[in-house]
């Protein structure tokens, strides 16, 4: 109900992200690439977004991540782009090279999801995930829970360790059917998507 109403809160964040580029950069760094900043005092970026109240020091590991989760499901709206998803990522990216892909690809797909659930439910990244090599999002859409992972391919063993993580994490959120979407540069990959059954968990997995 906050994300979708229009209030002074947000018109100050979306003013405050045009007024300091460097700020909204780094954020942007950590919502889409996944960086861990570590926690500076001394860095002028780090200490407007503290000032600013849309960062915060981890106690765990000391680095900086987003307030809470109205102000980080509101920054990832704000990166919207004017064209519409009307084809598949494969279709329009093939011919993109692995850099391009890499750091924007998981960032295409948010920007997508939020088309689809248009105001129908929301969808978060999960903090203890979110690095340069995987992200769980979990997506509440018209009173269903479901949760994909989002990830590099880095062969088939990484793969597999993905998928038992994600099972531990569906266990987690009381789920049976879970969803994985990978970013494979390899040429003789094999694109499209395919059911998995292990055990009593269903785990639909993607790849592109």
């Amino acid at each position: 109900m906050l994300l979708l109403e229009s209030n002074t809160l947000f018109d100050d964040m979306v003013k405050k992200l045009a007024d300091f580029p460097e700020l909204k950069q780094a954020l942007y760094g950590i919502l889409f690439r996944g960086e861990c900043v570590p926690y500076n005092a001394y860095n002028h970026v780090i200490n407007l977004g503290v000032m600013f109240g849309f960062i915060e020091k981890m106690k765990e590991n000391w680095s900086i991540a987003i307030s809470n989760r109205i102000f980080e499901t509101q920054l990832y709206n704000m990166w919207q782009v004017l064209e519409r998803f009307v084809e598949s990522f494969t279709d329009i990216y093939y011919d993109a090279d692995e850099t391009f892909v890499e750091e924007n690809g998981r960032r295409f797909f948010l920007l997508y999801l939020k088309l689809v659930i248009n105001g129908a439910g929301n969808f978060y990244v999960e903090a203890r995930t979110r690095n340069m090599r995987r992200t769980d999002v979990v997506i509440d859409y018209r009173g269903q829970q479901i949760v994909c992972e989002l990830k590099i391919w880095h062969g088939q063993e990484y793969n597999t360790r993905g998928e038992e993580q994600l099972m531990d994490y569906l266990d987690s959120y009381h789920l049976t059917t879970g969803y994985m979407l990978s970013f494979n540069f390899n040429k003789k990959k094999k694109v499209g998507v395919q059911r998995i059954q292990l055990g009593e968990k269903l785990l639909i997995e993607a790849v592109v």
